[in-house]
């Protein structure tokens, strides 16, 4: 006696089907969502590629470093502006700044500022966005030294510094 079932009815050879069918849905929707990411944004720093190592130019960093300069880069968002105040070394007061602020992900939205000598520091008018982080780069037009720092959501300041730090700063 043998009972002839339809081949559907039977559970193992339904995996069979339905198991390489989901691999393959999952697999198309993977890649339509990679496609859409919008791609992997390059490093905005300059970059120099020998064999497989890649090296950075860090004389601004040292230049900062040994120089001591630090600074606070601050948002108003009333008046609609981005300062930067000196906290520690000396800087040319005359000569304008350049403040690019680089989103985490998307270099689309970043965003370079020219900021120009005032009372306290540097002031350019900007409205910026602080419901996410904010990488923030501050140095002056011959990019002869570097500060760094990062804007964390929801904060309207952030402390700016030198990349490279001494052997003593370091915990």
């Amino acid at each position: 006696m043998t009972d002839k079932t339809a081949f559907w009815r039977n559970p193992v050879l339904m995996l069979v089907f339905i198991l390489p069918a989901v691999a393959i849905i999952a697999g198309i929707g993977l890649v339509v969502i990679a496609v859409r990411s919008g791609g992997s944004d390059s490093v905005t720093e300059n970059v120099r590629r020998s064999a497989q190592v890649q090296t950075a130019d860090l004389g601004p960093d040292a230049v900062a470093q040994r120089e001591r300069l630090s600074a606070v880069m601050r948002v108003d968002m009333e008046q609609g502006a981005v300062e930067v105040l000196p906290v520690t070394g000396r800087y040319e007061r005359g000569a304008p700044l350049q403040l690019t602020l680089v989103h985490p992900v998307r270099a689309a939205q970043d965003i370079s500022l020219e900021l120009v000598p005032s009372e306290t520091g540097w002031r350019s008018e900007a409205e910026v966005d602080v419901g996410h982080d904010w990488n923030l780069r501050l140095a002056p037009a011959d990019a002869g030294w570097r500060l760094q720092g990062r804007l964390l959501r929801g904060q309207l300041a952030a402390h700016l510094h030198p990349a490279l730090q001494d052997a003593a700063d370091t915990p």
